[in-house]
């Protein structure tokens, strides 16, 4: 499957020099059509114009900061579901957690290689593009419907990212088993090798408190099932336990 041909990737970068090292790589990789915005208005802008299918955001940026513009496109119905990796230096590790927590799919710290976040992008496009079984299923509270993309917990809707809605079925359809990080970023996100596992924490604790929201006080242990399986002392995966009604 060609996950590039003629896809637009909006880059959001101030860095000419980046900038031209990551569209010359994406050129390269077979038809990605790189569309330019050098800082974060004019980026949030193109977002919305250019309809991109893929997002690569940095944080430091004038006029908008990568957080606000990733806080924006993830809180907007028409751009949500566009998969974003932001952009950070090693010094911003916080701003970068911040980032996963408001929607972004992935981050790549600089300096970084141009072939993986190329390899990167066409895996999370692929994992997208991939369907699956789009049968409706429920499990206690919460229905999940593939086909088109809704999840409700107690029959209210639940908007979740496109990363986070994967994440979510995987669990709920291997509920019980632990599932190691590594399993997990290569089913979920479609990575082959073995990277920073802390997107995986931020988004199972994103997944948690979006489901939580609809619920009440009394019932909320419905929804917040997902748990962290330890192994001498540390998080060795999660696991979805049985729903409860």
């Amino acid at each position: 499957m060609n996950t590039a041909s003629g896809k637009k990737i909006l880059i959001v970068e101030d860095e000419r020099d980046v900038v031209d090292l990551l569209a010359l790589n994406l050129r390269k990789a077979g038809g990605f059509i790189p569309v330019i915005a050098n800082d974060g208005a004019t980026g949030l802008q193109k977002a919305r114009t250019e309809k991109p299918a893929f997002i690569v955001l940095d944080l430091m940026l004038p006029k908008m900061s990568g957080l606000e513009v990733c806080k924006i496109l993830k809180t907007d119905t028409m751009t949500r579901h566009i998969p974003i990796m932001m952009l950070t230096a090693k010094a911003e590790e916080i701003d970068r957690i911040v980032g996963l927590e408001f929607g972004a799919d992935d981050y790549v710290t600089k300096p970084f290689s141009p072939r993986e976040v190329t390899l990167r992008i066409q895996a999370i496009l692929r994992r997208a593009a991939g369907g699956g079984d789009n049968e409706t299923f429920t499990a206690g509270t919460i229905t999940i419907d593939p086909a088109r993309h809704h999840v409700s917990v107690g029959g209210k809707r639940v908007h979740l990212t496109s990363i986070e809605f994967k994440l979510l079925r995987t669990l709920l359809q291997r509920r019980g088993r632990v599932q190691a990080r590594d399993r997990l970023l290569n089913d979920v996100w479609g990575y082959e090798s073995v990277i920073d596992t802390r997107t995986v924490d931020t988004h199972v604790r994103r997944l948690r408190r979006n489901l939580a929201k609809p619920v009440t006080p009394s019932k909320r242990c419905a929804v917040l099932v997902i748990s962290f399986a330890k192994s001498d002392g540390e998080c060795a995966g999660f696991s979805l336990a049985s729903w409860l009604d």
